[in-house]
């Protein structure tokens, strides 16, 4: 199994961020205030992106093996970033958490 591109993840995490911080295509949607449907501040939406990117496995044929469990972790994320009380389990490892550059 291999986990998508570096070049993908990072892809990935820069679209949520600039989608979240309402600075996409700009010379498109400057004056749509989508952010609203999101959220106030990108980090969240970034950090979600990169879990799932960051946990998701595609094999050689390019063919996603483990949309399930990349969805149920980063929906661990949303869940623990809303409820205090809520244990992640099994803990986050770094490399799930990482945002890629």
């Amino acid at each position: 199994m291999a986990q998508l591109p570096e070049d993908v993840r990072s892809a990935l995490r820069f679209f949520a961020f600039y989608l979240a911080e309402g600075t996409l295509v700009m010379d498109l949607l400057q004056d749509i205030d989508y952010r609203a449907v999101f959220m106030t501040y990108g980090s969240g939406l970034e950090q979600v992106f990169a879990i799932f990117a960051n946990v998701l496995d595609v094999n050689e044929a390019g063919q996603v093996t483990n949309y399930t469990d990349a969805e149920y972790r980063a929906a661990q994320w949303i869940r623990r970033a809303c409820d205090d009380a809520y244990q992640v389990s099994p803990p986050f490892a770094d490399w799930e958490l990482e945002l890629p550059l």
